[in-house]
């Protein structure tokens, strides 16, 4: 125990002896700092309110002045002024026993100082909480990105920025949920444990059920359940949920993250562009004002109708490649000569791979790749006129993938052929190719209607609208290694 932390209980303990509550259970509010502020912004200086206040929060400043004493309350609407004066306040003498970071609620009427500064004249005083910890240095904040995301509640205590970062997501989430509902999707929720992995290519979290005695994973998708509502006679369906890949992690990749999937009934992959045309220049317009989004020194031009671009084309110019790129085998050569450190990438996903090198870049403005490779598209329909392609296109802003969508697959025997060649892919060492889902076959020879799928990633979504440079900082609790294992390999 450090000397601060000493010092901070004996305050603890001598507020208790003076008859305080050391954790009390509640403390009536009546006001947050910003209504205060906002009620009496203009007043001239040395004004004066009849009426008392209640307010709650953390001490973040103290400065003792003799008979009086001037402190910041910070709640979650914002930070204001208390005046502490001998003659008025009672108790005046155990404020010494309160510490920057301690949470407490005051009592008192509204006044100006000299300098304009709304200010609560504090007539009574409740200690709530001792912090036994002092806070960091108020000039410099959390400068280490370490301790930030592994202590995001200190980060958010000194750092209001932090704050307005999350506020910003939750309100963009909370737009996107009303805009699906007022066009008539239903919000729905499905499972998170299944019993077999699907959806998407990629390594699955596994876990045990010992009630049941029987391996399950977490959900890579949310895509196979969201189809079987279609099946049972749902038109429109969304959900926004957390995913689970047991994969890297970088600057736009983290191992848990949210995703909106939306399906619609008797609609195809060009109708799902307009209706997300529309939802993120709306998106834009709300948050912004305009269609103009600012990320990381550039302004990002969210105005409708969005660039459409063609997969094969792009990545055929870009790269300079002489022939058809869907020609895997003079793919494979090619990228060998000049790419050998994708030898060890499958012959299909050389595709993507070189995709990701020489077209993502360039795109910046809300971009929709058309007309996927159909080996890039075990869940896409088959294009209805170009042979080889799916009819599959990929959202891309800020140089990220942001939103797959397709019309979807709902053909039972196509997408058996499908899955049984991602099961043969697996049983040859493709450890993200998933095993066939028999059950969600079984729902499709049923019969799925026709129908348009997308997925939505929120995070890097929060990342273009929040202007941050990694997908850590838009999470509040961002995957990291274990703090012991992480002190032993010295990260």
């Amino acid at each position: 125990m450090n000397e601060q932390t000493r010092q901070r209980l004996l305050n603890l303990e001598a507020l208790a002896e003076a008859g305080f509550s050391p954790y009390p259970y509640r403390y009536p509010k009546t006001h947050r700092a910003a209504e205060v502020l906002e009620a009496h912004a203009g007043a001239p200086p040395e004004a004066e309110w009849e009426g008392e206040v209640a307010l709650a929060g953390r001490l973040l400043a103290l400065r003792r002045m003799g008979k009086v004493t001037f402190a910041h309350l910070l709640d979650e609407s914002g930070r204001i002024q208390l005046y502490f004066q001998k003659e008025l306040t009672p108790r005046y003498e155990l404020l010494k026993r309160l510490d920057v970071g301690d949470l407490l609620g005051v009592k008192g009427t509204v006044f100006t100082t000299r300098t304009g500064e709304v200010t609560v004249k504090v007539l009574s005083w409740t200690p709530l909480v001792k912090s036994l910890h002092p806070l960091p240095d108020k000039w410099h904040g959390l400068k280490d990105k370490e301790v930030r995301y592994r202590q995001r509640y200190l980060d958010l205590i000194v750092s209001p920025e932090v704050r307005e970062v999350f506020r910003r997501r939750s309100e963009m989430v909370g737009y996107i949920r009303r805009f699906f509902e007022a066009q008539g999707f239903l919000e729905v929720e499905t499972p998170v444990l299944q019993p077999t992995t699907g959806g998407a290519e990629a390594r699955p979290f596994r876990t045990h059920h010992h009630a049941l005695d029987h391996e399950f994973y977490l959900r890579i998708s949310l895509e196979l359940y969201l189809k079987r509502l279609l099946v049972g006679g749902f038109e429109k369906v969304f959900e926004i949920g957390r995913n689970f890949r047991n994969e890297g992690i970088d600057h736009n990749h983290n191992p848990e993250f949210t995703m909106l999937e939306a399906y619609w009934a008797y609609a195809d992959y060009g109708d799902m562009a307009l209706l997300v045309e529309e939802l993120l220049s709306g998106l834009a317009r709300h948050l912004f004002g305009g269609y103009g989004v600012p990320y990381q020194g550039r302004v990002l031009n969210f105005a409708p109708p969005f660039r459409r671009i063609s997969f094969v084309e792009a990545l055929k110019e870009k790269a300079g490649l002489p022939f058809d790129p869907l020609d895997l085998e003079r793919l494979r050569l090619w990228a060998e000569a000049h790419h050998p450190e994708l030898r060890g990438v499958p012959n299909h996903k050389l595709l993507d791979k070189l995709f990701g090198i020489y077209v993502e870049p360039e795109l910046q403005d809300p971009t929709f790749v058309f007309d996927f490779p159909l080996v890039l598209s075990p869940l896409a329909k088959r294009h209805r006129e170009k042979p080889g392609l799916a009819e599959r296109w990929d959202l891309y802003a800020a140089g990220m993938e942001l939103a797959p969508c397709y019309s979807e697959l709902n053909d039972p025997l196509d997408q058996r052929e499908r899955f049984l060649e991602q099961a043969r892919r697996r049983r040859e060492g493709d450890e993200e190719a998933p095993e066939p889902d028999e059950d969600f076959l079984l729902a499709l020879e049923y019969g799925m209607p026709p129908a348009a799928g997308l997925g939505l990633g929120l995070d890097r979504l929060a990342m273009i609208l929040t202007d941050q440079p990694s997908l850590r900082d838009v999470l509040l609790f961002p995957l990291l290694k274990p703090r012991r294992e992480a002190v032993q390999e010295g990260i």
